[in-house]
């Protein structure tokens, strides 16, 4: 029996306001029961008024590699911990493409949460273009070492996310199977960094996850949970997903 307890995490992007705050929040709040972890990542500018509850844990979705100064519009990781975060999602594929943010950026941001006591949801993950050359473990290779050959200690403190970028927003998802293929190939890379840590390590898998497909991605033996994008803004889909990630 997997002894990793499942983690869902809701991704909202650039997108909620008040009444999607309430509504999830009240959704979550109702459940009873076995649950596996649940975390909420809204926009930051929402996290101090989160409505706070034992059944789920906020995270903010970006933080900045410096520890504080004259860097406008940026957001500490202290600030982020001071606002009511948990946890911290780094290196999103976003960030990566939209924004340029480079392997080296992505382990200074690692750097920052761990210091200021966040949980970092590292984010992982190969283009189609490197999927179709056959490059998705070299890709998740050396994003993997960026952050934790040096610093192999980091890894009992994070939490890894495999998103393909095929997969993102597309409506395409890996098959159980491919995720559980490239999820295991992860948990062996791990284990070169901290063979001790590295079985507890949770991995999700984010890539178009929805109340129809999450089950039969959870039942996965190392997938470990979700990166819940689109769907984490339907508050019943949400919940669905959630609860079909209880099963051990």
């Amino acid at each position: 029996m997997r002894q990793r307890k499942p983690l869902v995490v809701a991704n909202w992007k650039m997108n909620g306001d008040q009444h999607l705050v309430h509504q999830v929040s009240d959704s979550l709040v109702a459940l009873s029961g076995a649950l596996p972890d649940i975390l909420i990542c809204p926009p930051v500018i929402f996290l101090p008024n989160f409505p706070k509850h034992p059944n789920y844990r906020l995270g903010a979705q970006n933080l900045s590699e410096q520890p504080a100064g004259a860097f406008t519009g940026e957001i500490s990781a202290v600030m982020l911990a001071q606002a009511g975060a948990s946890h911290v999602i780094v290196g999103h594929s976003e960030r990566r493409t939209l924004y340029g943010e480079t392997n080296s950026l992505v382990a200074a941001k690692v750097a920052q949460a761990l210091a200021a006591g966040l949980t970092p949801v590292l984010c992982v993950g190969e283009t189609a273009a490197q999927r179709a050359e056959e490059k998705t473990f070299q890709v998740l290779a050396e994003q993997l070492d960026a952050v934790y050959s040096a610093q192999p200690q980091w890894l009992a403190a994070s939490v890894i996310a495999y998103e393909p970028l095929w997969a993102i927003g597309t409506g395409n998802t890996a098959t159980p199977a491919q995720a559980q293929q490239v999820h295991a190939f992860i948990r062996q890379q791990l284990a070169r960094y901290d063979a001790a840590a590295a079985p507890d390590v949770r991995i999700l898998y984010g890539g178009s996850v929805n109340a129809g497909n999450s089950a039969s991605l959870f039942a996965q033996t190392d997938v470990d949970g979700a990166l819940v994008g689109g769907a984490s803004l339907n508050a019943t889909d949400f919940v669905a997903i959630c609860l079909s990630a209880k099963g051990e």
